[in-house]
C-alpha cells in the first residue's frame, strides 16, 4: 500500500449493511478491514463526546433544534472496545438549554470541575470520580449574548464549545448571532469569536475572532484547532468550511472576507477599509455548506489509513440537492485532503445520518455521533 505525508493511501471504500433497531438498514461505505456498529440509540439530538479524569466517556444532547431547556448531558459507562458495548447508559444532568459540548479542568488548587456550555452560560460542577449525577452545586462561569430563535438574529447559532487547555485556561467558542453581519457593538466582543478565560471565567479576552460558527475545537499538543462554518449567502459552490489553527489575536475575517480555494476574498456586502490582507488563513478546506463539525487526530495508528490524520465529521448542507458533505474525511496534519472515509448518509436525496462528534478510542478506532436520527456508532478494524 503506497504511502504519502505518513498517511496510508485509500483504496476505494466497501459498503457494509447494518440493520438498527428502529428496521431501517444502514449502508455504509468505509474502508477495507473496517467495519461499523450501534453502540447506543434513542438519543434526541446527540453532539459531542468528552472523556472524564475517572476515563468515561459523556455525551451532550441538545434534543432538537428549537432553542429549548430539554437538553441533556450522558455517560455512556463502561464502554467496551472489544465488544462495542456500554453497561449503561446514564443521564447525568437533564432539562438543560442546549447543551453542546462539556469539559473536564483542575484548578490550581487541584479541584476537578466539570464545565458545561449552553446557549447562554457556561456552569461548572464539583466532579467526582464515578458519579452519575452532579455532585455539588453548580456555578455559573461566564454569560453570553442570548436571542432566541429570531431569524433575523440568526438564532440557529445557539451552541457554545468549551475546551480546557494544557496551560490552565478555558477556550469557549461563541456563534455569531446572524448569517452575515456587523454585530452590535456592545457584542462584538461576544460574538464570532473564541474567548479565553480563567476557570472561574475571570480574566476572559478575545483569543480570536471572525469566525462565523466554530462548533468543535480541541487541542493537539499545544495547538488549539478549530472547524468553522462559512456564511450561506454567497452561491452554492461559496465559501470554504474552513479548519484553523488558532493563533492568539487573529481575526479570521467574518463577515469582511471569506475563504474561496486557495484564495481570502472580500465580501462585497461587507467592505472594511482594512480589507482582508491581515486574515488569517485556514490550515484545511472543505466542500462550501458541508458543515465541518467535530473532529479527532489519530497521532499514530496501528493501521497505517489513519495515523496521522484528522477524522472530520461533515455534517451536511442544508440542501440535499447541492448534498454537500453528509460524511467522514480525512485531513492529514498541515490539512491536506486524504479523501473519505465513511460515506453513505445521503443516497439518491435520502438522508439516513448526519455525522456530528467524533472521538478517538484506540489506536485505530472511534465513536461518532448521528444526530438526526439519535444514534453512536462505533468503527473499528473487523
Amino acid at each position: 500500500m503506497a504511502t504519502h505525508t505518513g498517511v496510508a493511501e485509500a483504496e476505494p471504500l466497501v459498503a457494509k449493511s447494518f440493520k438498527l433497531a428502529d428496521g431501517r438498514t444502514m449502508r455504509l461505505n468505509l474502508p477495507r478491514g473496517f467495519t461499523y456498529s450501534v453502540v447506543a440509540d434513542g438519543f434526541k439530538r446527540p453532539r459531542f463526546f468528552a472523556r472524564s479524569p475517572d476515563n468515561r466517556i459523556f455525551l451532550t444532547s441538545m434534543y432538537n433544534l428549537a432553542d429549548n431547556t430539554r437538553g441533556a448531558i450522558y455517560i455512556l459507562d463502561g464502554f467496551n472496545p472489544k465488544t462495542g458495548r456500554v453497561t449503561r447508559v446514564i443521564p447525568w444532568k437533564t432539562g438543560l438549554r442546549n447543551p453542546n459540548s462539556v469539559a473536564f479542568m483542575k484548578d490550581a488548587n487541584g479541584k476537578e470541575w466539570i464545565y458545561v456550555a449552553l446557549t447562554d452560560v457556561l456552569m461548572r460542577y464539583p466532579y467526582k470520580a464515578g458519579e452519575t449525577s452532579p455532585s455539588g452545586a453548580a456555578q455559573v462561569v461566564a454569560r453570553f449574548p442570548d436571542r432566541g430563535m429570531s431569524a433575523a438574529n440568526g438564532g440557529w447559532h445557539l451552541t457554545r464549545t468549551v475546551v480546557a487547555g494544557p496551560n490552565g485556561k478555558l477556550y469557549v467558542a461563541v456563534g455569531s448571532s446572524c448569517n452575515a453581519c456587523i454585530e452590535d457593538p456592545a457584542e462584538k466582543d461576544k460574538r464570532a469569536v473564541v474567548l479565553e478565560m480563567d476557570p472561574d471565567g475571570s480574566n476572559s479576552k478575545v483569543f480570536a475572532r471572525g469566525l462565523r460558527n466554530a462548533v468543535w475545537m480541541q487541542f493537539t499538543g499545544e495547538q488549539l484547532v478549530a472547524s468553522n462554518q462559512g456564511a450561506d449567502h454567497l452561491g452554492p459552490d461559496a465559501p470554504n468550511e474552513t479548519f484553523y489553527a488558532l493563533k492568539r489575536g487573529t481575526d479570521y475575517g467574518w463577515p469582511h472576507c471569506y475563504v474561496s480555494g486557495t484564495q481570502i476574498k472580500a465580501d462585497p456586502k461587507y467592505p472594511r477599509a482594512a480589507g482582508c490582507k491581515n486574515v488569517g488563513t485556514p490550515m484545511g478546506r472543505f466542500d462550501a455548506h458541508a458543515s465541518a463539525l467535530g473532529f479527532d487526530w489519530f497521532a499514530k495508528a496501528d493501521n497505517p489509513l489513519l495515523a496521522g490524520s484528522y477524522l472530520v465529521a461533515l455534517h451536511g448542507s442544508g440542501s440535499t440537492r447541492l448534498g454537500h458533505g453528509y460524511k467522514l474525511v480525512q485531513m492529514s496534519a498541515n490539512g491536506k485532503p486524504l479523501g473519505d472515509f465513511m460515506t453513505g448518509f445521503l443516497t439518491n436525496g435520502k438522508v439516513s445520518g448526519r455525522p456530528c462528534g467524533v472521538l478517538r478510542v484506540g489506536q485505530d478506532a472511534f465513536l461518532f455521533t448521528d444526530d438526526k436520527f439519535g444514534i453512536v456508532y462505533y468503527v473499528h478494524p473487523e
